[in-house]
């Protein structure tokens, strides 16, 4: 009965490994060893890459067999010398512990210099390499790393752990499957970081966005044919911060949800009112968030450009192709239910995602975007041509209309209209102006 009560109270139910119990007694025991003897112990934690894409997709089920099989995997490709154990900390050289969630952590008391350190992350992600089977499924998973190392960056546990949960951050912020060792530049951008989440959620509560609108045209014709509504965030001590300094983090703190919905909200409204003065056939195009998308059902997205007074028919939804990754029965429905609606769909940034191109037969999609990045070099590049007009083509063979982002010179206009795309967006014609200029064009 001792055994089994010490089990649980130093033990992860889960996986076998260490709990944060165990982890810190054998990290003071390790650190108190370390300043006796003047020697190095690293810190490295590890996070699962993406891992509630597993829970979401898989279930909570396999989610618990990969983290098993992660823990293996780590206990595997860990030397015994680099602290693996199930010991009391006078027994050990170091441990493998489970923290909770997708986080793993590492103590390593057999190494001499920070390399060694390095060489065990670069050993973890090369066994992640290979695929994990859950049941039936094979899974591919990586880690993001985060080093921090005694008495280098910490002489204390608390400091220690922080600065390698700061290095792990860097990692996934680095693109993931990843080490990074911690540096004291990491705490200046984590602190800004955390400045501007709080400077976000405020600009939340204070109403401090606001909407410019780029005009969509037509430029056989030179006829305005939509707006595309375009987030500001008009700070006060910053000024006026553009989409890709803050959507990103909005993105990870939720808090492009209540963001989004403002923009629904506010654009469908402008539209409504450019409508009552006489231009009553503007389509109004709105991107929609992941979060959006996969977390507000179609109904509330219908109603609140009801509620607005906006007829969906004038509404272009816009998402990105990483969206079309996901569970593909319910990506149709979800698409099937807004076209029911009457809105029309859109694919911005079309070319830079990874998704199959099967989708366009898949889905109802009425509008492939051409990304800017294709057509920044259009004239000068002849991989951005060939690429653009294999989307034109595509796209008029599909039956599915196509824009051009970015447009900013006659040339590139010129050659989008000699390949049969007359419809643009881009300086050439207007930057994003706020709504009572965009009347007086």
């Amino acid at each position: 009965a001792e055994r089994k009560i010490r089990s649980l109270a130093h033990f992860d139910s889960l996986t076998g490994l260490p709990n944060r119990v165990l982890f810190d007694r054998q990290l003071a025991f390790a650190l108190d060893n370390a300043r006796r003897h003047q020697e190095p112990v690293a810190i490295l934690i590890l996070d699962v890459d993406h891992f509630k894409r597993i829970n979401d997709t898989l279930g909570h089920t396999a989610g618990d067999q990969l983290l098993r099989a992660f823990a293996e995997r780590l206990k595997r490709n860990v030397r015994s010398t680099d602290g693996l154990t199930r010991g009391e900390p006078s027994e050990s050289g170091g441990t493998v512990a489970r923290l909770g969630g997708d986080e793993y952590i590492l103590l390593l008391t057999d190494i001499r210099r920070d390399a060694d350190a390095s060489k065990v992350a670069l050993r973890i992600l090369e066994s992640l390499k290979e695929p994990f089977r859950l049941d039936s499924q094979e899974v591919f998973a990586t880690a993001s790393i985060g080093i921090s190392l005694f008495p280098t960056d910490g002489e204390d546990a608390e400091t220690l752990l922080k600065n390698a949960d700061v290095a792990v951050n860097h990692a996934k912020s680095s693109g993931r499957n990843n080490h990074q060792f911690y540096n004291l530049s990491m705490n200046t951008s984590a602190f800004h970081r955390l400045s501007m989440e709080t400077r976000l959620r405020r600009a939340v509560s204070q109403d401090e966005f606001l909407l410019r609108y780029q005009p969509v045209v037509d430029a056989e014709t030179r006829r305005i044919v939509g707006v595309e509504a375009l987030i500001r965030w008009r700070h006060p001590d910053l000024g006026l911060v553009l989409p890709l300094d803050f959507i990103p983090l909005a993105e990870e703190t939720g808090l492009i949800l209540p963001i989004g919905e403002w923009v629904l909200r506010t654009a469908c409204a402008q539209g409504r009112l450019w409508h009552d003065a006489g231009f009553d056939r503007l389509r109004v195009a709105i991107n929609l968030s992941a979060q959006q998308f996969q977390r507000r059902p179609p109904a509330a997205i219908r109603d609140a450009i009801v509620r607005e007074g906006l007829d969906p028919s004038f509404v272009e939804l816009e998402i990105t192709e990483s969206l079309l990754m996901g569970d593909a029965e319910r990506m149709r429905k979800t698409l099937e239910e807004f076209k029911a609606m009457g809105a029309r769909i859109s694919i911005d940034d079309f070319g830079t995602g990874y998704s199959s191109l099967s989708y366009l037969k898949k889905y109802p999609i009425d509008v492939l975007k051409i990304d800017r990045s294709f057509v920044r070099d259009l004239v000068s590049a002849a991989d951005d041509q060939a690429i653009t007009i294999a989307i034109i083509r595509m796209a008029r063979s599909l039956r599915k209309d196509v824009v051009a982002e970015g447009v900013e010179t006659a040339e590139q206009r010129d050659f989008l209209l000699e390949e049969g795309c007359p419809v643009m967006q881009g300086f050439l014609f207007s930057k994003p102006v706020p709504a009572a200029l965009f009347e007086s064009r």
